[in-house]
Order: structure tokens, then C-alpha cells, then sequence
């Protein structure tokens, strides 16, 4: 019975799947915010307010960012097995995870920061153009550096959301505590496993978002200082 469990075992057999799903979320984070933060700046840039309207430009990335986000992840899983199996060699286990986690980050991600980057007061950008300035250096100095506590929000509601798709992909056997819950817990019938998955799986969610809110104040209070 799954109430009889011994509790060592249950330990021993969800400390490497916690750390399968740190490593599958903390690596599609870093590649989302690598691939879908030039996305979200230059969705920002071609839209009606940014620094180069190009209606056409953002129409086209608009409707890419919301199709492949709109996309359920657990058929994203599918759609891009042999894409996964091409790169990794398998379509299975953590690693294999990571590039569906980051196919459906990215434009997640790029939303949020062109979101982010609307928020920007239009005097500061007005302003820096005014003094001559460089696009890159209002890029980087105003837009990016304005923003920079919303876009570590932003990541941090992005390794949340990846959270619950690692867990998903325990479905086919991604791997890490989604898997562990999955197979050794419902399938097993074995409450402390499947519980204690999803305990572990609530508390990642929660430590990460908790560590993002603190970045994020850390660096807005940095922001207001250096401002005065």
C-alpha cells in the first residue's frame, strides 16, 4: 500500500527528479529570455509607438509570438519530437524537454517584454532622442533599463509557467518530478510519491516566484536611487 511506503525510499527517488526539473526550467529560462527578449524588443520597435513603426514587420511577428504561444504544450511535445530527436538524439527524458520548454517560452517571453517595454514613460524616450542618442543606446539605456524590474517579473512568471509544463511533459516520460508523480505515483498507487511530487512541484513554483519578487525590488530600488 502506498501508505506504507517507506519515507527514505520516497526521499531517494525524488531528489534526482527535483533536480531534473531545476535543470529543465532553469535552462529553457535562460534560452527563453535569450531568444525572446531581442523578439520583444523588436515587437516593441515596429509597433505603431515604438522607435521604428514597421506595421507589416510587427503584424507578421505579432501573429508568429501568438500562435506558437497559443499552442498547447503537450502538442507542442509531439509536433517537435523529430525536431527534439534531431538535436538530442531522443525525444525523451530531461534533456530532450528542454527544446519544447524553449520553443514555447520564447514567444511567451517576448510578449512579456514588448508588454514591458510599452509601460516605458514616452518623455524619457522622447528626451533621449532629443540629445542625440543612438536606437541601440535608447534601447538598451531607456527601454531595457526602464523596465528592467518588469522584465525580471517577467522571468520569473516565465520559469513558473515552465514549472507546469516540465510537469506536463512527465506524460511521455520528459523526465524530473512530472514523470516521478506520473508513473511512480498515480500509476504506482503510491500516495506519498504522487503527493510529495506535487508538494515539491507547488514549492519550486513558489521559491521561484518569491526570488524574482525580490530581484525585481532589488533592482527597481537601484533604479529609483540612481535616478535621484
Amino acid at each position: 500500500m502506498s501508505d506504507k511506503t517507506p519515507w527514505p525510499e520516497v526521499i531517494e527517488l525524488l531528489r534526482p527528479a527535483t533536480g531534473e526539473t531545476v535543470y529543465m526550467v532553469l535552462t529553457a529560462t535562460l534560452l527563453a529570455v535569450v531568444g525572446g527578449l531581442p523578439l520583444g524588443v523588436m515587437l516593441h520597435l515596429t509597433s505603431p509607438a515604438g522607435l521604428n513603426p514597421n506595421p507589416p514587420a510587427h503584424r507578421v511577428l505579432g501573429v508568429v509570438v501568438d500562435v506558437v504561444r497559443s499552442v498547447p504544450f503537450v502538442v507542442l511535445l509531439v509536433v517537435l519530437a523529430s525536431f527534439t530527436r534531431f538535436l538530442v538524439g531522443t525525444a525523451i527524458g530531461s534533456t530532450a524537454v528542454i527544446v519544447p520548454l524553449t520553443v514555447g517560452a520564447i514567444p511567451f517571453f517576448a510578449r512579456l517584454t514588448a508588454n514591458a517595454l510599452r509601460e516605458v514613460d514616452t518623455t524619457l524616450v522622447e528626451a533621449a532622442i532629443t540629445t542625440g542618442a543612438s536606437r541601440l543606446r535608447i534601447v538598451w539605456t531607456v527601454l531595457l533599463g526602464e523596465a528592467r524590474a518588469a522584465l525580471v517579473g517577467a522571468v520569473g512568471v516565465t520559469a513558473v509557467t515552465l514549472i507546469g509544463y516540465a510537469a506536463m511533459a512527465g506524460a511521455i516520460g520528459g523526465g524530473g518530478l512530472g514523470t516521478t508523480a506520473i508513473q511512480d505515483g498515480y500509476q504506482g498507487y503510491d500516495d506519498r510519491i504522487l503527493y510529495s511530487s506535487v508538494i515539491l512541484l507547488g514549492a519550486l513554483a513558489w521559491g521561484m516566484q518569491l526570488i524574482t519578487d525580490f530581484a525585481a525590488k532589488i533592482v527597481d530600488r537601484r533604479r529609483v536611487v540612481t535616478s535621484a
